[in-house]
């Protein structure tokens, strides 16, 4: 033990302090990826874990670069088994029906075949209802997507939220919240928050993308009225967000701020809710003050 304890390390300055410093890297992505894991399979059930790691790895892979098409195959890939490769409107609302008790994953193959198909997403193809949804922060393009989409993913565990209302007629219609200079690069305080509403359709700041290739929903309600009345409660929030001029804050008050105030205003989540350390390490910003 004498002779351990006063052995020279065989690397000597850079090339011993470079290496300690990969070693720490390499500790710091094992342990993001395990806590990722975890968050991920805390809201997943048992038997559906395999399955579910062994589609998202699958959809990430088809998943083509904004402008380009999708892999011809992809779609039987990934739903072949159960939908076939012409599956009806009816098919896929109904393989999404079967789903709505736990979180329904919308990848971008998915998406891009419901507007391709069908013309966009709606109430033939998704049950309607309100719906919060949250995907990977990771850029679209080159060089860096066919990396990062995966990192993004499976690595790096924050999400962005946002709220899906899928009306009984007529497009799906997407709240993102983020800042300003987001959505509009001319605006005169980029940094402050800002909310938008639209068509849930390619282009749409929360529609799935190369860099975000699955999104993950969990259904809110299906109550008719409280869906008809969404999206007037949405445009609301919206005029109000705009008015209170809110600086962004990278951890809080962010986008998932925005979308936490909303649903506990709405009596979807307590205060208490909103507060949890696992949404804390999920979705952060979530559960700091509306006020």
């Amino acid at each position: 033990m004498e002779r351990v304890r006063h052995a020279r390390h065989p690397l000597h300055g850079w090339k011993k302090w470079s290496l300690i410093l990969l070693q720490w890297m390499a500790l710091l992505v094992v342990v993001f990826a395990l806590v990722n894991l975890a968050l991920g399979l805390s809201v997943q059930s048992r038997e559906d874990r395999g399955r579910r790691f062994v589609h998202v790895a699958t959809a990430l892979w088809f998943s083509p670069l904004d402008g380009r098409s999708a892999d011809p195959t992809a779609f039987a890939r990934l739903y072949g088994e159960e939908l076939g490769p012409d599956a009806k409107a009816s098919d896929i609302r109904g393989y999404f029906e079967r789903r709505l008790d736990g979180t329904i994953v919308l990848d971008q193959i998915m998406a891009e075949q419901l507007v391709e198909r069908f013309g966009g997403v709606d109430a033939r193809t998704f049950p309607a209802g309100v719906y919060v949804g949250v995907r990977a922060l990771g850029p679209d393009g080159l060089p860096f997507v066919p990396v990062t989409k995966y990192l993004a993913h499976f690595l790096f565990f924050p999400r962005h939220a946002y709220i899906l209302v899928v009306p009984e007629t007529g497009p799906a219609q997407v709240f993102s919240a983020s800042l300003t200079g987001h959505f509009d690069a001319d605006a005169d305080n980029e940094q402050h928050l800002a909310a938008r509403i639209g068509d849930y359709a390619p282009g749409a700041y929360d529609f799935p993308s190369s860099g975000q290739a699955v999104h993950e929903l969990t259904l809110i309600t299906r109550d008719p009225q409280e869906t008809a009345g969404a999206l007037e409660r949405l445009s609301l929030a919206k005029a109000e967000l705009e008015d209170a001029e809110i600086d962004y804050g990278v951890l809080a008050p962010n986008s998932n701020t925005v979308i936490g105030c909303i649903l506990e205003d709405a009596g979807v989540m307590s205060r208490a809710e909103r507060s949890s350390a696992l949404l804390a390490v999920r979705a952060p910003g979530v559960g700091a003050a509306c006020r």
